[in-house]
């Protein structure tokens, strides 16, 4: 316990340092691109240099960017991510409507991927070199080479077009009046595809490292004293071998936390789903500087809880780790 303590606390340190260098690079990048939220309002609704002169005072585009940056940094002191010239509204309402739909969306496909990743993976880690070891390793390396969008593309076709079994796109039915257990199993039918198309290809990867992480495992000499002491195939397997081979993986899923956050703008794009992914598109549209921030910040700070998580597991699967990384 106390371990984990000094580890949380070593962590959290570290965190402020990665989210102030998050918020300040982010900040001098997004400046350093061409026009800013003004110019993209009067692209879409028109107005003259006068409009354009009191816009730019009204939204505080008129100050020099380190004045900005610092009224930004003083802003976040207190919780406040500021107002979106997209949608006139604080930036923290925008955000908190789009998170949970996100948040279910990377969830799922995180299950989806670690938890049959790695069944897969013991399956054919079980008896590495042998058919059934040849054919998922085949098939993963084929399913790890397609691009998410189109496999999405496809599953759209397949299963929403031709088949008719699943919705094309959306979180849920549009003026459904559904409530309850109804609108919950009306969610998670609209997540079905989006889930696969984001889950599958994270998939191939968690059971191609299990599956190595296995095959490395044989050749211990802790593997060979439990084969020489009897214990049953099934044992050795699942208590011994796959065990070992599953630390890596959970690093893994601390790193592919950032990946999976991007891989879920792509799917959200394809599939029509309301969450952070096209929240920050329609930023980008709107060259909404001060709402693409609150979603950089957002994110990062998902990404750094995320890999505490992992660190705190870690630690607790192999305490010799736990120890080394607390100091102790």
């Amino acid at each position: 316990m106390t371990r984990a303590l000094t580890l949380l606390r070593r962590r959290l340190v570290g965190s402020v340092f990665v989210l102030l260098i998050v918020i300040i690079g982010s900040f001098l990048l997004l400046e350093a691109a061409p026009g800013d939220a003004v110019d993209a309002y009067i692209v879409s609704t028109g107005g003259d240099a006068g409009m354009i002169e009191l816009l730019r005072h009204r939204w505080g585009l008129d100050q020099s960017e380190l004045t900005r940056l610092a009224n930004y940094l003083w802003a976040l002191l207190h919780l406040d991510l500021g107002q979106s010239v997209t949608f006139s509204r604080p930036i923290r309402d925008v955000i908190l409507e789009r998170l949970p739909t996100t948040l279910i969306l990377m969830g799922s496909a995180t299950a989806l991927s670690f938890g049959l990743g790695s069944a897969l993976g013991i399956y054919a880690g079980a008896r590495p070199g042998g058919f059934r070891d040849r054919l998922l390793s085949i098939g993963s390396l084929a399913l790890y080479a397609v691009p998410g969008f189109w496999l999405g593309l496809v599953l759209i076709v397949v299963f929403a077009v031709d088949l008719r079994w699943l919705p094309i796109g959306g979180i849920e039915t549009i003026a459904s009046a559904k409530t309850g257990l109804a609108r919950a199993a009306d969610v998670a039918t609209h997540l079905v595809l989006p889930v696969a198309a984001l889950g599958f290809i994270y998939l191939a990867l968690y059971l191609r490292m299990m599956r190595a992480g296995m095959a490395e495992a044989w050749r211990q000499d802790f593997i060979l004293a439990a084969r020489a002491r009897g214990l049953a195939r099934r044992r050795i397997v699942l208590a011994h071998v796959a065990r070992n081979a599953l630390l890596p993986l959970v690093t893994m899923l601390g790193l592919q936390s950032a990946q999976m956050l991007g891989g879920s703008v792509v799917i959200e794009s394809v599939f029509a789903v309301p969450g952070l992914g096209r929240l920050a598109q329609e930023a980008v549209a709107g060259r909404d500087t001060p709402l693409l921030l609150g979603i950089i910040l957002v994110s990062a700070v998902l990404v750094v809880v995320i890999n505490l998580l992992v660190d705190l597991a870690y630690a607790f699967l192999d305490p010799r780790v736990g120890a080394s990384e607390a100091g102790l």
